[in-house]
């Protein structure tokens, strides 16, 4: 996507410290998005976020909920927007938590750029 500098894997959501794949614990996978602003606004990011994965669907485990998690203010009210119009448009309930970020843990290194790995 433009404007998109780099994403990393990784876990956030959670109050236990240092989560990995194998050790989850209460974190959540995730992706951190570094973008630049002046190309891409966080509104069109949370536009493309629920065009890449499946808001509709009820997590069955912590690990693979749908979650946002904003910054600011600010930011949690463009994420209920932006979720609010996508599931009126479709006609489905949204199941993506909105929190506020917690602190993020980097994946392992295997998670790192995984579809890309995989086709090589």
């Amino acid at each position: 996507m433009k404007g998109v500098a780099r994403c990393v894997v990784g876990y956030a959501g959670g109050m236990q410290l240092n989560p990995t794949y194998r050790s989850i614990k209460d974190a959540t996978e995730c992706v951190l998005v570094e973008y630049d602003p002046d190309q891409t606004s966080f509104e069109d990011m949370l536009i493309e976020f629920t065009r890449q994965h499946g808001p509709f669907y009820p997590a069955f485990k912590r690990q693979y909920r749908s979650v946002a998690f904003f910054k600011t203010e600010e930011e949690k009210q463009i994420i209920d927007q932006v979720l609010s119009a996508y599931g009126h448009a479709a006609k489905k309930k949204i199941h993506t938590d909105v929190e506020p970020i917690t602190p993020f843990y980097r994946a392992e290194e295997y998670h790192q750029d995984y579809i890309e790995k995989r086709n090589r």
